[in-house]
């Protein structure tokens, strides 16, 4: 399992690939997910936003988790399972299956749409919390409605069982006011933030856009902890334009489109309401590659 002291480095989370009939398509998960394995990336993320969790079933969310170990053998690499919902009671039963597959972590969002108050917010950690397995805290207000403060976090962070937080805030606030104090690591979720995340003293990260281009992200949370800070922002320089690139249209799409163009991918397909990417967009994406 994951602790406080290993959750850092680069963790990918990984898309779910379809085909065009909607289905889950578990040989081109295979294929692309081999090929991340090329990389010495220090674990993945299954069912997180990138994976389209809200209209992934959880029994889906259990096949694609066998298909990851098959693929690992006899690589072991850490495997974090999105499994925060807007009930709490549904969060904590999807952390105690996730514990039963062997899972080295969940991930838990902070709840969405119903808007809860901060204590009520808290009560739902500390619930997830209590089931055993290793809680990886998730703040992404863009998503949730919801912007927990520095103090709010501090506490979920201090609950036993939460190791760490992906921080997607949108800003450096959260992870500015956070880190001078908290002894539990803090991973970039914001990928146009990484270099400066790293650079108040981030852990690492855990970014869509590290599934292409997975050796620069590497190299430059690399060069950050070796202090090759002039180095470091010219390789993040290289990548600001992709990164900027692969959100201009709703993540995972733009990133489908891309693995999908690679090979990696049978089909960019992604579930309603998520729908392709523009022409225009494919036209960029693909003078990219070129």
């Amino acid at each position: 399992m994951l602790n406080e002291t290993n959750l850092q480095g680069l963790f990918v989370p990984l898309i779910t690939p379809f085909d065009t009939e909607e289905r889950l398509d578990l040989e081109s998960f295979g294929r692309y997910f081999s090929s991340l394995l090329q990389y010495d990336i220090q674990g993945i993320v299954l069912n997180g936003t990138t994976g389209e969790s809200p209209t992934v079933a959880w029994e889906e969310v259990g096949t694609l988790y066998k298909a990851a170990r098959a693929c690992l053998r006899p690589r072991r690499l850490p495997i974090i399972v999105g499994c925060g919902t807007n009930c709490t009671a549904e969060s904590v039963r999807r952390s105690e299956a996730a514990g039963h597959w062997g899972a080295d972590a969940v991930l838990a969002v902070t709840p969405y749409y119903s808007r809860p108050s901060e204590e009520g917010i808290i009560e739902h950690f500390r619930r997830i919390a209590s089931v055993g397995i290793p809680v990886v805290a998730y703040e992404v207000p863009s998503r949730t409605g919801v912007a927990l403060s520095v103090e709010t976090m501090q506490r979920i962070l201090d609950l036993d069982g939460v190791i760490g937080l992906k921080d997607a805030s949108g800003g450096l606030a959260l992870a500015a006011g956070l880190l001078p104090d908290c002894p539990k690591p803090i991973l970039c979720g914001e990928d146009a933030l990484l270099l400066d995340m790293l650079h108040l003293g981030a852990a690492g990260g855990m970014l869509a856009s590290a599934n292409v281009e997975t050796a620069s992200f590497l190299k430059v949370c690399a060069q950050v902890s070796e202090g090759n800070t002039s180095h470091a922002v010219e390789t993040f320089d290289r990548l600001l334009p992709l990164i900027r690139l692969l959100f201009r249209e709703s993540n995972p799409a733009p990133l489908k489109w891309l693995l999908a163009r690679q090979g990696l991918l049978a089909s960019g397909t992604l579930r309603c309401p998520m729908g392709p990417v523009s022409t225009a967009m494919q036209a960029e994406l693909d003078a990219f590659l070129t």
